[in-house]
């Protein structure tokens, strides 16, 4: 099949990849402008710009999609089909209606739940048992678009948002392979407003943990938010990053150090947080023992209120 693909960071990888693997002629790459980055802010190619040149394919940089000769370039590929991952930027209703066969998405969350912004992270949140990739049909509205396909994961104790976005990412590529090969027999359902839920852009000022919530709220918050915003305790007015922390049973004074034991067990609101990974200001990520090893802490010390 002609397709266009439009993607930009590494979420959107192993979709590119399934799609060259399962045969299909990629007749144009969509992907965001040369950004800054890095401690030099020297431009840096997207993840699927990188691969995208790898396999000499056409790549197409606009800001943005409005403008009649963007569009013309699009028009001019004369795809039978456009798939989308984590592209970026909003696709007008008449590039969306230029493929033949539509235009489909690849979504990291069991759809209605959890369209928007941070689909993973808010999953991991909230405590879902399990999360996800559709495969939807794109419509101007935000996720809004008919289910072609779907596929769940479970969410354990282990999991943070970089696990499982690297889960999902190769579900999602192969999920959109098998997609693609099948469209003729799928069909397409349409979401269910009344259970839509919206995960908003992580922020931030979300990152501090709150001693007085409970230990599992507080290993979800921490695992959800790394790699970014990466949760945040102060100790001594230094905030420490907190990268990795299990829930377990215990009590105390919530914020207090009530003992060094697999891990630097904290006190919350109901149960203890055993912290496993942090990190000082300006210091490497490291393992508790590691830490420990620099940094001497002992039962009864607090976080900072």
């Amino acid at each position: 099949m002609k397709i266009i693909f439009a993607g930009t960071p590494d979420f959107a990888v192993p979709a590119l990849a399934a799609l060259l693997d399962a045969g299909h002629e990629v007749a144009l790459v969509l992907t965001q402008p040369d950004r800054p980055a890095g401690r030099g802010m020297k431009l840096r190619a997207s993840p699927v710009k990188e691969l995208a040149l790898q396999h000499g394919l056409q790549v197409f940089q606009p800001e943005t999609l409005k403008p009649d000769e963007a569009q013309a370039r699009i028009a001019a590929a004369e795809a039978e089909a456009m798939v989308v991952a984590a592209y970026g930027l909003i696709i007008p209703k008449s590039v969306l209606d230029m493929p033949r066969l539509g235009c489909f998405n690849i979504h990291a969350s069991l759809l209605p739940r959890w369209r928007g912004a941070a689909p993973i992270q808010r999953a991991l949140l909230a405590g879902d048992a399990a999360t996800g990739i559709t495969i939807m049909q794109v419509v101007p509205a935000l996720d809004a678009g008919a289910m072609l396909m779907k596929a769940a994961v479970p969410i354990t104790e282990n999991d943070t948002a970089q696990s499982l976005h690297d889960t999902l990412a190769n579900l999602g590529g192969n999920l959109m392979a098998e997609a693609l090969a099948n469209l003729h027999r799928l069909t397409a359902v349409p979401q269910n407003a009344a259970l839509v839920t919206y995960a908003a852009k992580l922020q931030k000022t979300e990152a501090p943990l709150d001693w007085k919530q409970p230990a599992r709220e507080l290993s979800r918050q921490v695992r959800a938010f790394n790699p970014f915003p990466v949760a945040q305790a102060a100790m001594h007015g230094e905030p420490w990053r907190i990268w990795f922390a299990r829930a377990a049973e215990g009590n105390g004074q919530p914020g207090t150090i009530v003992g060094i034991d697999n891990g630097i067990v904290v006190a919350c609101g109901a149960g203890v947080l055993r912290i496993e990974e942090l990190q000082k200001p300006g210091g490497k990520r490291l393992n508790w023992k590691e830490f420990l090893a620099g940094t001497p802490l002992n039962p009864g010390e607090r976080f900072d209120a």
